[in-house]
């Protein structure tokens, strides 16, 4: 398995992206992504292990991640059309498909996570102007934040004594995927296990 980790240490990541240190904490040693994770998941503030993840992953993967994620705790009431868009522009990542993950993002509730999920993949890059105006690009964390909010809203819309349990199945399905595993959710399913 290879790695999917674009930065070599915590500190890249927070360099990289002022927006995080606002959002997150962001250490100030040269310790590797994957064990800052550990320590956020470890900690009273473990929700902000996704954000990090979210930062750290490439685009793509950060929202293959957050759609397993967001799949695997709505199950079969999650399956819409901004899902399936997100879902599309993942295995094919062409611009066609980008622009119509944003258009069903744009118009979308945002108390949805898929909503965030397919506002995430159509913040992955290209202009997120319409096509007969002139291109603007979504800033730099627009794809990551959309991502984490995907998953943070599927996770506390879910039962109280679920959250803790699903915020670490997502944590650890984004490291497992982070180190070139899959990204599969693994305990926290639907119908509040």
């Amino acid at each position: 398995m290879s790695s999917r980790i674009r930065f070599s240490t915590a500190r890249d990541v927070g360099a990289a992206f002022s927006e995080l240190r606002r959002i997150a904490p962001a250490p100030d040693d040269p310790s590797a992504p994957l064990d800052h994770v550990r320590r956020l998941l470890a900690s009273r503030r473990s929700i902000d292990a996704i954000t990090f993840l979210a930062f750290l992953l490439p685009r793509r993967e950060a929202v293959w991640w957050a759609r397993q994620c967001v799949g695997a705790i709505l199950g079969p009431a999650g399956e819409d059309d901004a899902l399936r868009a997100a879902d599309a522009w993942v295995r094919a990542p062409e611009d066609e498909r980008r622009r119509a993950a944003l258009g069903l993002g744009a118009a979308g509730d945002a108390r949805r996570p898929t909503t965030w999920l397919a506002r995430a993949a159509g913040f992955s890059g290209g202009s997120v102007a319409p096509p007969d105006q002139t291109p603007r690009p979504a800033p730099p964390s627009a794809c990551a934040q959309a991502a984490k909010a995907a998953i943070v809203l599927a996770i506390t819309q879910s039962p109280p004594p679920t959250i803790a349990g699903r915020i670490r199945a997502c944590v650890e399905a984004g490291v497992r995927f982070a180190e070139g595993g899959d990204a599969r959710v693994v305990g926290p399913t639907a119908g509040g296990q």
